[in-house]
């Protein structure tokens, strides 16, 4: 029984795993900014299973790539793959919130994007900033401005400044500001503004994980830009 309800939340993932490649994401320059956590303690606290992978792990990781996909499945996806069970559990949340919420699609890449920058979280930011961002219109400037930019940068239009706005107050804060929550109820309804909360709250959970373990980066993602670099 338990495997055919594992079957039927891998089956929900199947729009993220064509979501993960586009066509052949080329490398990105890393920047001066490659101290990462990952490098000073010498390798991830929990390492990433490696191939050759047993059965069941082998189906679970191929349901979340693309087939004939030829890059190797996520890091990520490989730490959480050490407590299957859990996996099997966190994946249909997490496929719920990526591809079947009510969020405009480019908010939730700049709620994703500004929380997992604030947390120090450059594996995630960097896949997202290859995989998510730019298939929602999110160009690289604009990237790299919710990566290192204060919320009222000139780089933000209104509704991007108030996303970032509310991030940055959840993240410092765990709360949002009666002011803030009062702006995001004239564009949103209450069940997106659960959903941002739950977005925003998931990718920091996420973002955890990664920093704690030393998640080193996946070689074709890109890296945080200098925080100086979109200075004026």
């Amino acid at each position: 029984m338990r495997d055919q309800k594992s079957e039927a939340s891998l089956d929900a993932t199947e729009n993220v795993a064509m979501e993960l490649v586009m066509n052949n994401p080329q490398s990105t320059e890393p920047s001066d900014k490659t101290g990462t956590l990952a490098e000073t303690v010498g390798g991830p606290r929990i390492q990433p299973l490696s191939p050759p992978y047993d059965e069941d792990t082998e189906r679970l990781l191929a349901k979340l790539m693309p087939p004939q996909s030829d890059i190797e499945p996520l890091l990520l996806f490989r730490v959480f793959a050490r407590h299957r069970e859990l996996f099997g559990r966190l994946i249909p949340m997490a496929a719920g919130l990526l591809t079947k919420g009510l969020l405009p699609a480019r908010d939730r890449e700049v709620v994703i994007s500004r929380i997992t920058a604030r947390a120090g979280a450059e594996y995630e930011w960097g896949v997202h900033a290859v995989l998510f961002g730019p298939a929602v219109g999110l160009d690289q400037e604009l990237l790299d401005a919710i990566a290192t930019q204060p919320a009222d940068a000139s780089a933000f239009d209104e509704r991007t400044r108030l996303l970032v706005t509310a991030v940055d107050e959840l993240h410092d804060q765990a709360t949002v500001s009666a002011d803030t929550w009062g702006r995001l109820a004239q564009v949103y309804d209450e069940p997106r503004l659960l959903e941002l909360l739950l977005v925003a709250g998931w990718y920091r959970t996420f973002s955890a994980v990664i920093t704690s373990v030393a998640l080193p980066h996946e070689s074709w993602a890109a890296r945080f830009p200098l925080a100086d670099s979109s200075s004026g």
